[in-house]
C-alpha cells in the first residue's frame, strides 16, 4: 500500500491591519452587539436619506400658496404635500429620539454583557490566566467598543443634521428641545461614551449581569436628567429690559421674565403675574419688563459645556473602573 506524502500546508498570513489579540476576542465575542448596531445604523442612515429626499417638499408644504396667476404655488399643489410634510414631522423626530435615547442600550450593554457577565460566569478570571493581566484586558474592553461608538454615533449625528438641511424650526423643532440639542453636535457622542463607562464601572461593582445592567442603565438615566434640567444653566444667559414683555425671537430659548420695578428690583413672572395693578404689585410701581435668555448663537457653547461634563464623566467612570479592578485582582 502507498502511502500518500503530506502536503505541507502554508499557513494563511494575516494582515498587520486586520484586528488580532484582545481586540479580535472582543469582536468575536461580542459579534451579535456589533451586527446589531451595525444594523441600526444602516436603518438609520437610510431613514436619513430618505428624509433628505423628500425633506424640499415637506419645506413647500409650508409655504406660502395663492391662486393661479399670483406668483405663489397653487394651495391645491401645497395641500398635496401635506403628506410628506407630516411623514418628514413625524419619521425625523422618531429617528432624533432614538438616537437621543442611545447612551441608555449601551449603558445596560456594557454593564451587563460586555462586564458583568463575563465576571459572574468566571471568562475574565480565565482570559487573565492566559497572560492577559486585568488592566488590559479592562483596556480592551472598553476601547474596542468606544472606537466604533464614537465613529458610529458620529456618523449619525451628522446624517441627522444633513437631513434637516435648512433647520427650519417648524418642521424639525427648534435648536433648544431636549432631543433635538442632544443629536446635532459631539453631545450625543460623549453622552455614549458616559453610558458605556457607567455601565462598565456598574458590572464592575455588582459582578452580576443582570443587576449591572440595572445599575448602568440607572445611573446613566440619573446623568442625563441632571443635565437636561440644568442645561440652560451652563452658560450665563443674555438680558433684555424693555417698556412690555415679551417680544423675544423664535429662535431664543426663554430662561426668566418678569418685572422691574422703580426701586431696581426683579420681580420674576413665576412669583408675581406681569399684569397692571396685580395683587402683588401695582402699576406705578412697575418701571418695565425683563427678560433672559439664551439667543441661537449659544448653541454651540452650550454644547461644549455639555459634552464637557458628559465627558468628564465618563473619564470619571473609566478612572473609578480601573482603580476598583486594581483593588479587586492581585
Amino acid at each position: 500500500m502507498t502511502a500518500l506524502a503530506a502536503v505541507p500546508t502554508t499557513p494563511r498570513r494575516r494582515s498587520r491591519l486586520a484586528p488580532h489579540g484582545l481586540t479580535w476576542s472582543v469582536l468575536r465575542l461580542h459579534r451579535t452587539a456589533l451586527y446589531v448596531c451595525g444594523a441600526a445604523f444602516v436603518a438609520f442612515a437610510a431613514t436619513m436619506i430618505w428624509m433628505y429626499a423628500i425633506g424640499d417638499d415637506a419645506r413647500a408644504s409650508i409655504g406660502a400658496c395663492g391662486s393661479p396667476g399670483s406668483g405663489l404655488p397653487s394651495c391645491l399643489e401645497i395641500t398635496e404635500l401635506t403628506a410628506e410634510n407630516d411623514t418628514y414631522r413625524y419619521v425625523l423626530s422618531l429617528a432624533t429620539t432614538v438616537l437621543a435615547y442611545a447612551m441608555f442600550p449601551v449603558a445596560a450593554w456594557a454593564g451587563g454583557a460586555l462586564i458583568g457577565r463575563e465576571l459572574e460566569s468566571g471568562t475574565a478570571r480565565l482570559a487573565w490566566t492566559q497572560s492577559v493581566t486585568p488592566l488590559r484586558w479592562l483596556a480592551a474592553k472598553l476601547a474596542v467598543p468606544a472606537l466604533l461608538l464614537t465613529a458610529g454615533t458620529t456618523a449619525a449625528v451628522l446624517l441627522n443634521v444633513w437631513a434637516r438641511q435648512d433647520d427650519n424650526p417648524n418642521l424639525v423643532g427648534d435648536w433648544y428641545y431636549p432631543d433635538v440639542f442632544v443629536t446635532t453636535g459631539p453631545t450625543a457622542v460623549t453622552y455614549v461614551l458616559a453610558g458605556l463607562a457607567l455601565g462598565a464601572l456598574a458590572g464592575l461593582v455588582t459582578r452580576r449581569a443582570l443587576p449591572a445592567a440595572g445599575v448602568g442603565f440607572a445611573a446613566t438615566l440619573v446623568l442625563y436628567n441632571i443635565l437636561e434640567r440644568y442645561r440652560e444653566d451652563l452658560w450665563p444667559t443674555v438680558y433684555r429690559q424693555g417698556d412690555s414683555p415679551g417680544g423675544l425671537p423664535r429662535s431664543a430659548l426663554p430662561v426668566d421674565n418678569g418685572m422691574v420695578l422703580t426701586s431696581g428690583e426683579r420681580v420674576t413672572g413665576s412669583r408675581c403675574p406681569m399684569l397692571p395693578d396685580s395683587a402683588c404689585v401695582k402699576d406705578a410701581d412697575v418701571a418695565g419688563y425683563y427678560s433672559t435668555f439664551h439667543p441661537r448663537s449659544h448653541f454651540w457653547p452650550l454644547q461644549l459645556v455639555d459634552a464637557g461634563i458628559a465627558l468628564a464623566v465618563a473619564a470619571l467612570a473609566t478612572a473609578a473602573a480601573f482603580w476598583l479592578l486594581r483593588r479587586r485582582t492581585p
